[in-house]
């Protein structure tokens, strides 16, 4: 007869391998999702993507009329078509954002949202699709610049604004370029650019992508820091995470982030 403790051990197992089966059933399975995720598992069953919006923030988000338009507009709206899902916006002021996860009043967030670590204990985030980071730019027929080629040059910045600290701790690092931050706006700044008063201009990449778009003769030479955009979505939405990768994923491929830039960056 086997002993009683061998026996126990043979129910654990046995235990343990319905568990594992029942996982690995309910991961592939609609009602087992709920179990999983329950945000996801509630995405399929209303059939619609909730999802918070911090409306005013141009060119991201804004509303015309009714009508809500911008970058986030139409990437949200084309993830949702990529899952076969209604598209629902929540208008939210962008401190509230987060709250509109936990709170259960949206399923993600599209929002020019800044990816935020820290708020890891309530989020989790998407893949970037987009980088508003500081950058250079300078005049098409210049040659490629690292900060420190800066040497002698005469750099532009909008008073106050992170390209304005930036190139301040630049000369603190040592740089030796002459800083003009006389400009209220990064679209002062950039067009001294294009009249030849200025040689580069430190400003963040929208700004940047709107002025080369429209303005022959200017070019990004470079990416000074990094600030990605991502997706937030509910810490426990992990299925729904994956979904919306997926769907960015497909829509990088096909051009349609570029296809972003070229329509409200401009």
């Amino acid at each position: 007869m086997p002993h009683p403790i061998t026996r126990i051990l043979d129910i654990g197992a046995v235990v343990l391998l319905v568990l594992y089966a029942w996982l690995a059933w309910a991961s592939s399975s609609g009602s087992g999702g709920a179990a999983l995720d329950p945000v996801w598992a509630s995405v399929r069953a209303q059939g619609t993507l909730r999802i918070a919006v911090d409306v005013g923030f141009r060119p991201f988000a804004d509303q015309h009329g009714s009508e809500l338009v911008g970058y986030d507009i139409d990437l949200a709206r084309a993830i949702a078509e990529r899952l076969g899902l209604r598209v629902e916006f929540v208008p939210t002021g962008f401190d509230a954002l987060y709250d509109s996860l936990t709170s259960g009043r949206a399923d993600m967030i599209a929002s020019a949202l800044p990816y935020a670590p820290e708020q890891g204990y309530r989020a989790r985030f998407s893949h970037f699709y987009f980088d508003a980071g500081q950058v250079l730019v300078v005049p098409s027929a210049a040659p490629n610049h690292n900060p420190t080629d800066l040497a002698g040059r005469v750099v532009g910045v909008a008073l106050g604004s992170e390209g304005d600290t930036l190139a301040r701790r630049m000369l603190g690092d040592g740089g030796h370029f002459q800083l003009i931050a006389d400009y209220n706006t990064p679209d002062e700044a950039l067009e001294a650019l294009r009249r030849e008063q200025l040689d580069a201009v430190i400003t963040d990449n929208v700004s940047a992508l709107s002025a080369v778009q429209h303005t022959p003769g200017l070019r990004i030479d470079r990416a000074l820091t990094s600030e990605p955009f991502a997706l937030g979505l509910p810490r426990a939405a992990f299925q729904l995470e994956a979904e919306v990768n997926r769907a960015l994923t497909q829509l990088r491929h096909e051009g349609f982030l570029e296809e972003l830039n070229q329509r409200w960056l401009r």
